[in-house]
């Protein structure tokens, strides 16, 4: 049985929500977090696997950018935030956001819950919006599927605050997975019975939208000048201390696993054989975690 928090919800969706990993910063019991430590062992955190959904009932569209992702019901009687295979930069941002949103989840940062979502293309016949109807219709099989967080607000840099702490295991983190997507005009943070959680990471790992990044070995040196536009990247000035405790909660066994989540499907839909792509996935994230990290080094720098 999962743990359920209480909190009013629209009328319209009356379902409890599942949460995985409380904000870091706060102590919570169901986790096994502290205040400031990595909450779990990182292996126990990779090996706990995603669980598999259907979607039941396509409920509405989040138009926002050019995925269009949208809000389902699934088998679960649960709501959530389904990212479509056949959307913007199909399979690739669906990889992203699974090895990203995994990787954070490993380091203790607040992550809503990850589930793969089947999506039966018999649904698209009752949607009436041309542009839904061939997304649904395109997307059938497996698709990416986060956890729906009823109420919350879109994270201000103007109104909220981040402890130092925090912040900095944030910016550490995108800067790790190459995340040029949480800036002042966009956060991709939610504020959450006042807690932050970090969502929207299909654009992290942007490598691997290059021909041939699988064998650029030169890639996970390379600078990330994006950093110096992180919304957070002011209030991370403990950035020097949260690196070794960052680094040290990831190795190549976690790594492995987490890389080994990504579906044969996902990474065949681009002509790559599955093997070698998981291996070059964790190849360019093993690299990249190798001491110096320049990308901790360059975002001290920005700051």
């Amino acid at each position: 049985m999962r743990n359920r928090r209480l909190h009013v919800w629209p009328e319209w969706c009356r379902k409890p929500s599942r949460l995985i990993s409380p904000a870091s910063g706060v102590s919570d019991s169901r986790s096994g977090g502290g205040a400031r430590g990595i909450p779990w062992s990182a292996v126990e955190r990779a090996s706990t696997g995603v669980r598999t959904v259907a979607v039941t009932r396509y409920v509405t569209p989040l138009r926002e950018g050019g995925s269009l992702p949208a809000i389902v019901e699934a088998d679960d009687e649960g709501l959530y935030v389904l990212k479509f295979r056949g959307a913007g930069q199909g399979a690739r941002a669906l990889i992203a956001e699974l090895v990203a949103g995994e990787l954070a989840r490993t380091l203790g940062l607040p992550v809503p819950e990850i589930a793969f979502a089947k999506l039966d293309p018999d649904l698209a016949r009752t949607e009436p919006d041309p542009e839904i109807h061939a997304l649904i219709h395109d997307s059938a099989g497996l698709n990416l599927a986060i956890d729906y967080l009823p109420g919350s607000v879109t994270y201000d840099p103007v109104v909220h605050r981040l402890p130092p702490d925090l912040a900095s295991r944030i910016v550490w983190f995108d800067a790790f997975v190459t995340n040029v997507d949480r800036t002042p005009r966009n956060t991709n943070m939610l504020m959450w019975h006042r807690e932050p959680w970090l969502i929207d990471h299909g654009a992290t790992l942007y490598f691997h939208h290059s021909p041939g990044w699988e064998a650029d070995a030169d890639r996970p040196r390379r600078p990330f000048p994006a950093i110096a536009e992180h919304v957070l990247l002011r209030q991370a000035t403990m950035l020097e201390e949260a690196d070794p405790l960052m680094a040290g909660a990831l190795n190549q066994t976690v790594i492995e696993q987490i890389v080994a989540l990504i579906p044969d499907p996902w990474l065949q839909s681009d002509g790559l054989l599955s093997g070698p792509a998981r291996a070059a996935y964790a190849r360019y994230l093993l690299a990249r975690l190798a001491a110096p990290r320049v990308f901790v080094e360059e975002a001290a720098r920005a700051r």
